[in-house]
């Protein structure tokens, strides 16, 4: 009996995530790294599809096999249970792999790695069909129908269509299963877009004009990183939806900027772009491993003006008052904007943690605030979609003070973009004392 070593992978890889709570993009990254002279460029590729596959439709796979199984799926073991949902997504969601091969590749799996439900997996794969699908379209009740049909927990469809009613939930759900694209941003440091689409034709690299300016759409490359080109600093992988973020700030040449959580860099590097090198940006992340990607991507990028500091944005210090003309808030959130990307936000969050990432976004726009120059700018932004994260934050924020809001934008999940909400505010020149709070 010979085992698909791709199959095999996405097994051991989904146990893990699952096993230890993992992040997919993590164990992934890492077993292909450690496997990587073992694995060809096919097989990397089909374990990829295979393990975000598995993560992003996991509910609607699980509704699949509950129909079909006796034994209810707490109770199969995880292995098993990682073997039967790799092989209802291969016959449910993948069209050119024949749902012959499904099976018996999830049998040879179980035959070394769950003997006994040899049989139990081969019969419910056999019953297993697309149609299995279609009929989710079919459930009466909303919530339960998107729910299961969209692989999107409970009570996310719930807030959904509480804020964006029906036609516009659904199609957040839709869009937050699609695969993403990959775009990249032009380093204008070092490069125009026109030199950088002639460097990428001569690598035969596909690529398509994105709709922001130095952006570019390029097909899915795996290890892009490891491109000459990225490696040079000519361009940074960003989504539109993250770089509509540094053009909404919209700093200026020899402005003092302050990037209070800037982690891993992306926007922070985009302004010093916009800067031209010129000026002065403190980047703040809260540990040090992750200021020191800040640190990376700056060298990597050619820009010198980026000072990075260990620092906890949650904490005041008198000497950072009123020192900055403009301020980024990219605070921590939900990020129900970019589950395409990281399809894990729908098992790890939680209605829950809403209330406590509301207090911390609230706390640090209050005292980040104070770094503001009078009539300097800061700009609020999150990756999420949800109200009581976004517009809710600034309405309760400028009560009673000498802010005023100039402009707010809502990116909602799109085909080709993340979802974002940011808000520019400005710190009114002429302020009354007892409007200010600390």
């Amino acid at each position: 009996m010979k085992i698909d070593v791709a199959r095999e992978s996405a097994l051991k890889i989904l146990y893990k995530i699952e096993e230890e709570n993992g992040y997919s993009n993590l164990v992934l990254d890492e077993y292909i790294e450690a496997k990587r002279e073992k694995l060809s460029v096919k097989d990397v590729n089909f374990i990829s599809e295979m393990v975000y596959g598995v993560v992003t439709w996991k509910l609607t796979i699980d509704t699949i096999l509950a129909k079909h199984s006796k034994i209810k799926i707490n109770k199969i073991s995880k292995w098993v249970k990682m073997i039967l949902r790799i092989g209802i997504y291969q016959i449910v969601f993948l069209d050119k792999v024949p749902k012959r091969a499904a099976v018996n590749e999830s049998v040879n799996l179980c035959k070394k790695y769950g003997y006994k439900s040899v049989n139990f997996v081969n019969a419910i794969l056999r019953k297993v069909e697309k149609s299995d699908y279609e009929e989710l379209s079919k459930i009466e009740n909303e919530v339960e129908r998107i729910s299961t049909m969209y692989s999107i927990p409970v009570w996310m469809v719930e807030k959904l269509l509480q804020e964006y009613g029906s036609q516009k939930a659904e199609e957040i759900c839709i869009h937050s299963n699609q695969k993403p694209k990959m775009t990249i941003r032009v380093n204008t440091l070092k490069t125009t877009i026109q030199e950088l689409k002639a460097k990428l034709e001569q690598r035969e690299i596909q690529y398509e004009q994105a709709d922001l300016e130095n952006f570019l759409s390029i097909k899915q490359i795996k290890g892009i990183s490891n491109l000459d080109l990225f490696q040079e600093g000519f361009f940074t992988i960003q989504d539109e939806g993250a770089g509509n973020i540094g053009y909404f700030v919209n700093p200026k040449e020899n402005e003092r900027v302050l990037d209070a959580c800037s982690a891993p860099g992306g926007k922070t590097t985009h302004l010093a772009e916009l800067m031209k090198n010129k000026g002065k940006i403190e980047a703040w992340d809260l540990h040090v491993n992750r200021v020191k990607l800040v640190e990376q991507n700056a060298k990597r990028l050619g820009i010198s003006i980026i000072t990075t500091k260990q620092k906890d944005a949650l904490q005041y210090e008198e000497k950072y008052k009123e020192k900055f003309d403009k301020i980024l808030l990219d605070v921590p959130c939900m990020g129900l904007g970019v589950i395409k990307r990281k399809p894990d936000i729908k098992w790890k969050k939680t209605k829950e943690d809403i209330a406590d990432l509301v207090r911390v976004q609230k706390e640090i726009l209050q005292i980040c605030s104070q770094y503001l120059k009078p009539g300097g700018e800061i700009v609020y932004s999150t990756c999420s979609i949800l109200k009581e994260e976004n517009e809710k934050v600034i309405e309760e924020f400028i009560h009673g003070k000498a802010f005023d809001i100039i402009e707010q934008k809502n990116i909602l999940p799109e085909q080709n973009t993340d979802g974002f909400f940011m808000c520019k505010l400005r710190k009114m020149l002429q302020t009354n004392s007892h409007l200010e709070e600390k």
